[in-house]
This record gives C-alpha cells, sequence and structure tokens, in this order.
C-alpha cells in the first residue's frame, strides 16, 4: 500500500467534504448572523459534537483499531466478524443510555457547560430545545464512526473520509429549503444534524457487507476481545475527555464573553479546521492502522520509519497553512462570511480568534501524527499523562489570556496547549526509544522557512494591490481570494521545487 497515494485519496475527499463546510458556513451566516440564536445551536451541536469525539472518534477509535488490526492479521475472518458484533452491541446499549439521559438531563447540562446562558431564560431554553433534538446524533454518528474504523483497518479509507460531507448537504438543504417550516427557524439545524447523522450510518453498510463484516449487534460482555476493548477504552476515554473538557471549560468562558462570542470562535475553528482536517485527520486515518499492523508484525524499524514520513508531511502541508491563515484571516473572513446578517464587527472577531488558532495548527496537526505512535502499541497511558498535564496548563493560559484578548484569549490558550501537548508527546517518543529521526531534518527544515518567507512576501505583496475585502459581489472575492491562495501555492512549492525537492522523495517513505 503506498501512503502517500491513500493519504492523498482522504485528503482530496476530505477536502471536498470542508470545502462544502465552508459553503454551508457562509449560508448559515447569512442567514442567521451571529447573536443569541447562532450561540445557541453551536453550544447544543457542540456538546453531542465533543461526546462523539470521546466515545467513538477518540477513545474508542484507539482502543478498537489496534486490537481489531490484530484480529485480522492472526484470529481468521469469523472471529472478526464476532468481535465486531459483540463491540457493536455494546456501543449501541451504552450510547443508547448516554442519548436518553442526555435528552432527560438536557437543562441540567446546558447549567453547567453554558451558565452565562442562565441569565436569558429565553436563549437558556432556545439552548434546551436544540440540545434534546440533536442529542441523538451521538448515537447515530458513534456507530457511524465503528463502522468507518473497520472499513479503515481494511484499507478503505475514502468511504469513511467521504461521511462528513452528508451532514454539510443535510444542514445546507434545511437552511435553504426547511427554515420557514420551523419556529423559530434555527430549530431547522437541530434537525438537520439528526438527519445528517442518519445518512452518515446508512451509507456506509453497503459497504460494509463488501468485504463481508456487515454483522448485527450482538451483546457478550464475557468476550475477551471486548474487555481488551474496554480495558484500553478506560484510559483513552480520560485521554480523549481531557481535550473536550478544555473545550467545555472554554464554552464556560465565552459564554460569559459578549453575545457572538461563541460564533465568532466557531466560525475561527471552522477556517482553522480545513487543513487541520485534510491534514491531520487524513494523516491520523492513515497512520494508526497502518502503524498498529507493523508493530503487531514487530517491525520497528518500519515503525519509526513511517512516523518519520508522517512528521515530514506535516512539516511540508501544515506550516505554510499555519503562516497562511494568520496573513489571510481578512480576506478568509470577509469573503466567505461578511454576508446579510454577519457584519464588519463580525467578521473582524472572527479574525482575531483565527489569527490565535493559527498559532497552534502545527500543534494540533502534530498531535494526530505523533499520538498514534503510542495508540499502536496499545500504549494509552502515556499519551492521557500528558493531555492532563496540557489541560492544566491550558485552563491557567486562559486565566492569562482572557483579561486582554477576551475570546481571543481563549483560542490563544488552545493554540498554546495543542504546541506543548506535541512538544511532549515527541520527547516522549524519543525516551522511549520508539521513534528514530531520520537522517536531514535540519536542511530539511531550513529550506521550508525559506519557501514559506517567500510565500509569505508574496501574498503580503498581493494583498497591497487588491481593494478591499468587502467591495463587490461573494463570486468577486472568491475570485479574488482563489487568486491570492493560488500565488501562494504556486510561490511556496515552486520555491521547494527550486530547492530540491521531489514528490517521488515521500513516495519512496510508503508502506508497502
Amino acid at each position: 500500500m503506498n501512503l502517500l497515494k491513500s493519504l492523498a485519496a482522504v485528503s482530496s475527499i476530505t477536502m471536498v467534504s470542508r470545502v462544502l463546510g465552508f459553503v454551508r458556513d457562509t449560508i448559515l451566516a447569512r442567514i442567521f448572523g451571529a447573536g443569541t440564536a447562532t450561540d445557541a445551536f453551536f453550544i447544543a451541536f457542540k456538546l453531542p459534537n465533543l461526546l462523539r469525539r470521546i466515545f467513538a472518534e477518540g477513545a474508542f477509535s484507539q482502543a478498537f483499531v489496534p486490537i481489531l488490526a490484530e484480529y485480522k492479521s492472526q484470529q481468521g475472518e469469523e472471529a472478526t466478524r464476532t468481535f465486531i458484533a459483540y463491540i457493536s452491541g455494546l456501543l449501541t446499549l451504552a450510547l443508547a443510555l448516554v442519548t436518553a439521559l442526555g435528552i432527560l438531563a438536557a437543562p441540567w447540562v446546558i447549567w453547567v457547560t453554558a451558565p452565562g446562558f442562565v441569565a436569558s431564560p429565553e436563549k437558556f431554553e432556545l439552548t434546551t430545545d436544540l440540545l434534546r433534538v440533536t442529542f441523538p446524533y451521538i448515537l447515530l454518528i458513534s456507530l457511524s464512526s465503528l463502522a468507518g474504523a473497520v472499513l479503515n483497518t481494511w484499507n478503505r479509507f475514502s468511504v469513511p473520509a467521504f461521511v462528513p460531507t452528508l451532514l454539510n448537504v443535510a444542514m445546507i438543504f434545511f437552511a435553504l429549503f426547511l427554515t420557514p417550516y420551523f419556529n423559530p427557524p434555527i430549530m431547522a439545524l437541530g434537525w438537520a444534524v439528526l438527519a445528517g447523522g442518519l445518512m452518515q450510518l446508512l451509507y456506509q453498510l453497503p459497504h460494509l457487507k463488501k468485504i463481508g463484516m456487515l454483522v448485527l449487534p450482538r451483546l457478550n460482555l464475557r468476550d475477551a476481545g471486548v474487555w481488551r476493548v474496554l480495558k484500553q477504552m478506560l484510559p483513552a476515554i480520560l485521554g480523549v475527555s481531557v481535550s473536550q473538557i478544555s473545550l467545555i471549560i472554554n464554552t464556560i468562558f465565552a459564554s460569559f464573553l459578549v453575545a457572538g462570542s461563541v460564533s465568532w470562535m466557531y466560525y475561527a475553528d471552522r477556517l482553522m479546521e480545513l487543513p487541520s482536517g485534510v491534514l491531520g485527520v487524513a494523516l491520523g486515518t492513515i497512520l494508526l492502522p497502518t502503524l498498529a499492523k507493523t508493530y503487531a508484525n514487530r517491525d520497528r524499524h518500519e515503525y519509526s520509519r513511517i512516523l518519520d514520513w508522517g512528521l515530514r508531511l506535516c512539516f511540508v502541508l501544515v506550516l505554510p497553512c499555519s503562516v497562511a491563515l494568520a496573513l489571510l484571516a481578512e480576506p478568509l473572513t470577509v469573503s466567505l462570511f461578511q454576508y446579510g446578517k454577519f457584519s464588519a464587527f463580525d467578521a473582524a472577531m472572527t479574525q482575531r480568534a483565527l489569527i490565535a488558532y493559527a498559532v497552534g495548527l502545527m500543534g494540533i496537526i502534530l498531535i494526530k501524527v505523533l499520538a498514534p505512535g503510542f495508540y499502536a502499541q496499545q500504549n494509552i497511558r502515556t499519551p492521557v499523562k500528558i493531555a492532563i498535564f496540557t489541560l492544566i496548563s491550558t485552563q491557567l493560559l486562559n486565566l492569562a489570556f482572557i483579561g486582554h484578548l477576551q475570546h481571543a484569549g481563549l483560542a490563544l490558550a488552545i493554540s498554546v496547549g495543542a504546541m506543548l501537548n506535541a512538544g511532549l508527546l515527541y520527547w516522549k517518543l524519543r525516551q522511549q526509544q520508539l521513534f528514530q529521526p531520520q537522517p536531514g531534518w535540519t536542511r530539511f527544515l531550513l529550506k521550508l522557512v525559506v519557501a514559506v518567507v517567500v510565500m509569505a512576501a508574496v501574498l503580503f505583496g498581493l494583498m497591497q494591490l487588491m481593494p478591499a475585502w468587502e467591495q463587490g459581489q461573494m463570486l468577486e472575492r472568491f475570485l479574488r481570494l482563489g487568486g491570492l491562495v493560488l500565488a501562494g501555492v504556486l510561490a511556496y512549492f515552486g520555491t521547494l521545487l527550486v530547492l530540491g525537492f521531489r514528490l517521488k522523495d515521500f513516495a519512496r517513505k510508503a508502506l508497502h
């Protein structure tokens, strides 16, 4: 299997999903703006999303994928099918209970996670109503993530990568065509989330059938494989929860700030998630099952080499994205969002948060590369300890930054915490002799710095020649923004080409 081709396929599909996500957010900004209603929806959507990351994409995948890879390579097809049936039965039962509790306890959940909303009864009630509609999403998307984890282990990376597109389609359709039928209109988005979750699950079932792994959920708490996953999940839940708890605490802080703060951070986060999703999620998706198989085969040299490949790709692709996000904060926010009810002030506030997030983009994506290095060997305790330390540090940074920087300070605290987390993960991999960098890193980094400087100079120069970004209709703004991005891409990769970079150098590091 060529890792570079797999990465390109997953990244391309993820890019389509993220671009469609921007279309979605542009439509939401135009129709709903940034205020009480959108703050309520983003809080209501964030909570089941956080639980999804804890139970499904986070802790569950980290515990499940390495053991599933072991079953696939050593236990045979029938044992693997039985293992998947037992795991899906347990996951369905646990998340059905969590969903029921979430719906019943919605007011108390909002009271804990967004206490600033209590002062406004209307806002509090709206958020509670939205949460009750969106909470079942966790059950649907978690089962969808289980299906995706199985498909990824069978190297069917493209199908799970496409699935998030369906949520965007559902939200766009409901926002454009069904909003008038809901009172208040923002409730349309709550039902769109539920519809999107169902579509994401159903889409993957035929693909599971193709690989012979579509099984009915069964419950067997005595199965040894199930208990192995549960034992791995407990520390994994703690580790993943730490980062999600940090986001919840940030939401608590933001709920006390001026109306719109939650929305400004959401829109900035969405822009930051384009490179984070296209690169970070794609790298993590490919690396975890690949490293798990390599570790199960006891090939430590190849294990280290794959990590080195992931880190180099990360630096090549993420460093320019981080700099570009900060430089293009105004063109991005104005071109994508400043229409209708989304004012110039909203765009300016979103820019501040985006610049703060850009500081930590490298750390956020490095974690996606480094953490699988531990998960693949079923070592979850080390990332957990690092995550707990990062959580404490991030909250201290929140207190230090929020007074002067407001919502942007919360974003900056997350960024600095991510860099700290990535640095500690790298240090522990080296200390435990799990990773040995390949030769040539110093020259490699110097070339990257030169290319980034050239790109920044080109972007800055072109921005001085362009008219104010709020001028012109959406298409005109998009064309200008597209031209600017294209110039930056050509400047960066053109410089790397002149300095001797070749695509085949990365393809050569593929695992066969």
